[in-house]
């Protein structure tokens, strides 16, 4: 069993209480047809919150480990976001409301490739709008036109709780690999 396996059991066994106690939460409510008293839903809502929080400290640890087993000189942002530029360009610099032209490679922690500019051509997006993972709008804004760079994601920042319905599982952490080829209106 490799790591990333071991870490998605034993993840998925520490995750599978927040789900159960929603579930137990929603069934609950709707048996009682009662509104929850404001202690009751501020003790949820606490409840909420440390397990966001524990969820969000997991993932950065395994960031932490990650980046340190590569060498890679990473600086992360305030909301957790972790970069890398690796080669500059010394074109324009991104900025809200241009439109972004990217070649890239998007994979989990565990090496899979799940896509890339060179099967699905670069990625073009107006920043600031949404509609990309929001790991990528923030990061996009700290490049150059020609910078080169890694953004590792947590889910928080990448497909969440639910992943992409597709390549991407649930509660991923991503790894972005950019080069910004383009800045324009």
């Amino acid at each position: 069993m490799t790591n990333i396996q071991k870490y998605r059991s034993f993840a998925g066994e520490k995750l599978i209480l927040p789900y159960i106690f929603s579930l137990l939460l929603f069934v609950s409510c709707g048996e009682k047809k009662k509104e929850l008293s404001k202690q009751e839903q501020l003790k949820y809502h606490e409840t909420l919150i440390k397990v966001n929080k524990y969820l969000v400290d997991e993932d950065a640890d395994i960031i932490r480990k990650y980046i340190k087993r590569r060498n890679w000189q990473m600086q992360t942002t305030e909301t957790g976001l972790w970069y890398m530029i690796y080669e500059k360009g010394n074109g324009e610099i991104a900025q809200s409301n241009k439109m972004a032209t990217i070649l890239y490679k998007v994979s989990l922690l565990d090496g899979t490739l799940c896509y890339s500019s060179e099967k699905s051509g670069t990625k073009k997006f107006r920043i600031g709008q949404g509609g990309i993972e929001p790991g990528l709008e923030e990061g996009i804004l700290l490049l150059h036109t020609g910078d080169k760079a890694k953004f590792i994601m947590p889910p928080h920042l990448a497909h969440g709780l639910m992943g992409d319905g597709d390549k991407i599982p649930p509660r991923s952490t991503i790894l972005y690999e950019i080069e910004l080829t383009q800045i324009s209106n």
